[in-house]
């Protein structure tokens, strides 16, 4: 999927536990099938799973990057009302791997999907319920501090503009331009909140048509409120959303800046997974397909929640 990406497969990983972690080293190890694009994914046994970077890093950065992503996991688990990992340690570098890895438990579910419940209405609950709860957590203070989504919109304008030109035979491009130019002078929504930062379909696990787990957590802190409402666009339809924001109170603003935080991210999932990952350009073409056919962000109103 990217240019500098890391060889990892299951004999590495078997040594690489077995040196560092004996207590699995008779567990089975195999492959998880994940649509994530930032680690790969080793399922050990029943109850672990070992996450590799698949970039390489700097190792030295790279490991404080992983601690502080435990550190957030850890803080994340007390906030959410839905299960998530649990760290378990820190893997070294080896000879065949140069890179820091962590090994966590491992969660039961079904990943969602773009349509799979885009119509329930319970479901959509659950994800308020899940972003009402972690709005809750106490920033102590702090604001975004990233570089990525949950900051100033307009910081995202060359971004976006390598999209418009990546996107030129792919999608209805100046029509895109005119939505972005439009959204990304929306003022901000409120004070930040602490935010899980990623909440698309493949960070979200679900059971007989419930959310019953919530993955790659290790980017639980403050930011703009109306970030995890980019869960609205990759995984509802209009009445789960209408759901959604009557349930959170969401105002004009904040819901406006929550699809364009979606619009963001989905410009870049179409070009650049377009033949390396086919599910997440697909999931970047869904969303805009549901921004573009929603008629109040289309027009610019939006009825009270």
């Amino acid at each position: 999927m990217h240019d500098d990406q890391l060889p990892i497969e299951a004999d590495i990983v078997r040594a690489m536990i077995d040196d560092q972690f004996p207590a699995y080293r008779h567990e089975p190890i195999r492959q998880v099938d994940s649509s994530g694009t930032d680690h790969a994914i080793f399922r050990i046994g029943a109850e672990v799973a070992a996450r590799f970077p698949l970039r390489a890093a700097d190792p030295a950065a790279c490991a404080e990057r992983l601690r502080k992503e435990a550190a957030a996991v850890a803080a994340f688990a007390r906030h959410s009302p839905f299960a998530s990992p649990r760290p378990i340690g820190l893997g070294r570098p080896g000879p065949l791997y140069p890179m820091p890895w962590t090994v966590q438990s491992w969660l039961e579910g079904d990943v969602a999907t773009p349509d799979g419940l885009a119509a329930s209405k319970p479901f959509a609950l659950d994800i308020a319920e899940l972003i009402r709860s972690l709005r809750a957590g106490n920033t102590h203070g702090r604001r975004f501090a990233g570089q990525g989504r949950g900051g100033d919109l307009r910081d995202h304008d060359g971004w976006m503009s390598a999209c418009f030109t990546e996107s030129e035979d792919l999608l209805d491009v100046p029509r895109l331009r005119r939505l972005w130019a439009r959204l990304r002078a929306l003022p901000p929504a409120g004070p930040d909140v602490m935010s899980h930062g990623d909440l698309i379909p493949a960070n979200l696990l679900v059971r007989d048509g419930r959310l019953v787990g919530v993955l790659d957590c290790g980017g639980f802190g403050p930011a703009d409120p109306a970030l995890d409402l980019v869960a609205a666009w990759h995984l509802l339809d209009r009445e789960g959303r209408d759901a959604l924001r009557a349930r959170l109170g969401s105002g004009d603003a904040e819901w406006r800046r929550g699809a364009d935080w979606a619009f963001e991210q989905a410009m870049g999932l179409v070009w650049y997974y377009r033949t390396t990952h086919p599910t997440m350009s697909a999931l970047g073409r869904s969303t805009l397909r549901r921004i573009l056919d929603d008629p109040d962000i289309r027009s610019g109103r939006v009825s009270p929640p």
